[in-house]
């Protein structure tokens, strides 16, 4: 008969390894819980005490540990000079034309790649374009209103 505290080093192992894996703060709560069982094997308890002891350590681990580890491990955004330039209105310099991978806006004052909101809509040069949201070194740009009614 293989020993309980075999089981319980087997089980916590597997979650750490799989917490390791992931780095999501899912499993590591059940560790704790299962290296706590684990120690009670040593004592001779039966294998339901152990199981208990896992339940508990785990759930107390996951309700009051964790939000706080959470806490202090979110990072928090730092707004970057880059950041101003969202909702801004451009003017495109370069046609924007998702298919052929081209395009650029000047927005104050500075020349960015950019690329359509929409990949089927094709941007003119001198079009007026509203800034939506920055993905690495490009814009991602939308027609403003009036552009839509200088096109009619």
């Amino acid at each position: 008969m293989l020993a309980h505290y075999i089981t319980w080093l087997f089980v916590m192992i597997g979650l750490v390894a799989l917490e390791a894996s992931t780095m999501t703060l899912t499993c590591i709560w059940f560790a704790v819980g299962a290296f706590c069982a684990f120690v009670t094997s040593f004592f001779h308890t039966a294998f339901l005490t152990q199981l208990f002891v896992f339940a508990i350590v785990s759930g107390v681990a996951l309700v009051l540990v964790k939000p706080v580890v959470k806490e202090k491990m979110m990072t928090r955004r730092t707004a970057t000079n880059a950041d101003r330039i969202l909702s801004q209105t451009a003017v495109v310099t370069e046609e924007i034309n998702n298919d052929l991978a081209m395009g650029q806006v000047s927005v104050k004052g500075q020349i960015w790649t950019a690329r359509s909101f929409e990949d089927s809509v094709v941007i003119p040069k001198g079009a007026r374009v509203k800034v939506r949201e920055i993905s690495g070194v490009k814009l991602i740009v939308e027609k403003t209103e009036e552009t839509k009614e200088c096109t009619l």
